[in-house]
């Protein structure tokens, strides 16, 4: 299932994207008789098993029907989770390649990471596909683009072994970690240079893991204004998603709907030769297999 949020006649609810168009899940359930609070995403996620089962009965029903459903061109779609409940968790230096040429570009020593590294975005940062990235000449120069595949937990936990890891999995979106390379060199941690207001862009959906399947050959890439700048696949990762979820649960409680940005592969501005960051009506364009295009564009302000 394909999962998106959307704002329809001022309201903002959850749907399923279907051929035929939108699946608005609230005015279905109600029309149902279902008891599920399906009236977002938040709330389907941690509604677990009985509201994914209900959703796939409504997804049925109209799409034999009819009934509940909107058209794709009247919704506007926004990020999949447009109010994260917490920071989204991230993961820094995951693609081999990115950490050779941020090492060349920084002139240092080749030094792979041993464990994963994690830093979050603020929520705030997060916003949807067709929205406008903030660039504020007053807080930076050096504005960067980031194409990484987003895991959504379904099922909390603490401790969790990486066997078990995909079974805490709800789906998976496109993220672009926007950072503001100058802000991240200047504090000398990650968290303010990538936490400004509207650069974590994500969507245009969540794609449920049992649609998916095995992410690992999933190909990845990010374009700036029709020149591709980034492609790989997800199997390239250092750390690959299931050690990612072991070593962020350590000792560390996961929630249903919590975010992880699982790192970006090379190509990033700032690495190429000369820099080429991101500047006023630049528009980016993030793909991910089987989950779609996300795009997004640079405004000056």
């Amino acid at each position: 299932m394909q999962f998106i949020s959307f704002r329809y006649k001022d309201q903002i609810a959850a749907g399923l994207l279907l051929r035929e168009g939108v699946v608005h899940l609230a005015a279905a359930a109600k029309a149902a008789g279902e008891a599920l609070d399906l009236s977002s995403m938040l709330s389907i996620i941690r509604g677990g098993a009985p509201a994914l089962a209900a959703c796939e009965r409504l997804a049925a029903d109209a799409a034999h029907s009819g009934d509940a459903l909107l058209p794709i061109a009247q919704v506007q779609k926004l990020a999949p989770i447009p109010q994260p409940a917490r920071n989204v968790f991230c993961v820094g230096r995951n693609y081999l390649d990115h950490v050779k040429e941020g090492a060349a570009a920084m002139r240092t020593d080749l030094k792979l990471p041993v464990v994963p590294q994690f830093f979050t975005k603020a929520t705030l940062t997060v916003i949807g596909p067709g929205a406008d990235v903030r660039l504020d000449r007053k807080l930076t120069q050096k504005l960067d683009y980031e194409v990484e595949l987003a895991v959504i937990i379904g099922r909390g936990g603490r401790d969790i072994a990486a066997s078990q890891a995909f079974d805490h999995i709800f789906g998976y979106s496109i993220a672009n970690d926007v950072t503001a390379r100058d802000l991240q060199r200047r504090h000398e941690q990650w968290f303010k240079g990538k936490s400004l207001d509207t650069t974590l862009p994500l969507g245009p959906c969540i794609i449920s893991s049992d649609e998916l399947g095995d992410p690992k050959l999933l190909e990845l890439s990010l374009a700036v204004n029709g020149q591709e700048r980034q492609r790989a696949r997800v199997d390239q990762m250092i750390f690959d998603i299931p050690t990612i979820i072991a070593s962020l649960s350590a000792g560390l409680t996961l929630l249903p709907g919590d975010i992880i940005a699982t790192g970006t592969p090379s190509g990033v501005g700032f690495a190429m030769n000369p820099p080429q960051f991101l500047h006023d009506g630049d528009e980016m364009l993030a793909c991910i297999d089987h989950i779609g295009e996300l795009r997004n564009r640079v405004v000056e302000v």
